[in-house]
């Protein structure tokens, strides 16, 4: 795992405001690791310590309900930085992180963090940004769930997995796979209606599925759907 100062993954999120004498102190402390597709990469309650930086790879976010079934509400991918609003609030996680997919992960203590985040304004603030975007993303869910029907949120997911994980030069695959269930899961429906929505597509020659493989064959026609609602709606 190559050292913070010369990583240049640090420039996709809060970490890119610190000098480099700041990261090669980060980078004598923190603890890089791979996380194995369907392990647990911290749990709801748990205090953390730190902030986990991701570096390659996808995990998915999710908060158990009172129902005791889990609910997705994002996928995080790589330059993406973990635990910060826990952390700062000195307060346990409330979300669980899984891996999706094969992840290098790396965790950052909370001393150097507290440290940087009291002496390194500009960091403090790319910090304070990213904590406001993740509640903006929340607020996002919540509006989609309320003001979309779900055959627009399953074209705003199609989308959205691309331009995260990107997609095969070659095939056009998808890179991020999901199970039936889990594409359910953050659609907020019966996985029978994901099925059923994702053969409608197929069938309108929208999108090409086999298995759990998906190519997008006509983004026009899925942005269409996607923005079908009234935006006014989700302001």
């Amino acid at each position: 795992m190559s050292r913070c100062e010369q990583c240049i993954i640090r420039e996709f999120s809060s970490l890119k405001a610190l000098t480099r004498d700041e990261l090669a102190l980060i980078s004598d402390t923190k603890n890089a690791f791979t996380v194995e597709k369907g392990q647990v990469l911290f749990n709801e309650g748990e205090n953390l310590n730190g902030v986990f930086c991701i570096k390659e790879g996808i995990c998915k976010l999710s908060k158990l309900s009172s129902g005791g079934k889990d609910s997705i509400l994002k996928l995080a991918g790589k330059g993406e930085l973990l635990g910060q609003r826990s952390m700062i609030n000195e307060e346990s996680s409330n979300l669980t992180a899984v891996a999706i997919e094969d992840m290098l992960v790396c965790f950052i203590p909370k001393k150097e963090v507290m440290q940087h985040f009291n002496d390194n304004n500009q960091f403090s603030l790319l910090v304070t940004k990213d904590i406001c975007n993740h509640l903006k993303d929340a607020d996002m869910v919540i509006a989609n769930h309320t003001h979309r029907t779900v055959k627009e949120r399953l074209a705003l997911l199609l989308l959205n997995l691309e331009e995260l994980g990107g997609k095969d030069p070659e095939t056009g695959v998808l890179n991020i796979v999901l199970s039936r269930e889990d594409m359910a899961n953050m659609l907020g429906t019966a996985t029978e209606s994901c099925i059923r929505l994702l053969s409608e597509l197929k069938k309108d020659d929208i999108i090409f599925v086999s298995g759990k493989k998906i190519i997008l064959k006509n983004h026009k026609a899925l942005r269409n759907i996607a923005e079908h609602c009234n935006h006014n709606n989700l302001k």
